[in-house]
């Protein structure tokens, strides 16, 4: 699964995004991590964060079922509470992987991968979305730099959004990649495990 970055880029939405400041990412009280997803919840608990492509924004929240809900736009509300279960879930799988309809609060939403800081889905958890399905025409559609508190850390991945996952160990999709992760996999392998610190989404 190694090869040298050849690659053509149709649509760069690489998000550099900075340190989060307190205050500077709202998210409803009850569900939103008060700080960046570095720290972990409260009791040493797992957080799992979001993030759109489209705009930047990240929030934390205390279990996957809500991130879920946050990054579909709610049109997935009751995904299974542990990323473990959700992997062996058909309609929760089904429903990730297909876009969303007119009408949803956000039809733009689609989660396109998450990321998870432990072999086996288990740790901190990154669900990524973005503004649509990846195309299978041989581009990569989406690319992200991962912000400091989640570099080096990815051990498992989740591709979703009809998208394949690419993990580089340098920003802006550099150094020699791994890839493409076409399924769950609960382990990235040494290659990149605690090492990725760009992702493309084809």
């Amino acid at each position: 699964m190694i090869s040298r970055p050849r690659h053509r880029i149709r649509r760069s939405v690489t998000l550099t995004a900075s340190v989060l400041l307190a205050g500077a990412v709202t998210a409803p009280a009850a569900q939103a991590a008060p700080t960046g997803p570095a720290a972990p919840g409260e009791g040493g608990q797992p957080r799992h964060c979001t993030l759109d492509l489209s705009t930047g924004a990240e929030r934390c929240y205390a279990s996957f079922t809500e991130a879920v809900d946050h990054a579909s736009g709610g049109r997935i509300d009751d995904a299974p509470a542990s990323a473990r279960t959700a992997v062996h879930d058909s309609r929760f799988r089904a429903e990730a992987r297909s876009p969303a309809a007119d009408g949803d609060r956000q039809a733009d939403s689609v989660i396109q991968g998450t990321f998870f800081d432990d072999p086996g889905f288990g740790g901190d958890s990154l669900t990524i979305s973005g503004e649509g399905l990846c195309e299978k025409d041989g581009w990569v559609d989406y690319q992200h730099d991962l912000e400091d508190a989640w570099k080096n850390r990815i051990s498992s991945v989740q591709p979703w959004g009809n998208c394949w996952v690419w993990l580089y160990p340098e920003p802006n999709l550099g150094g020699d990649r791994d890839g493409p992760f076409k399924e769950n996999t609960s382990d990235i392998g040494a290659l990149m495990n605690d090492r990725t610190q760009s992702i493309g989404f084809s």
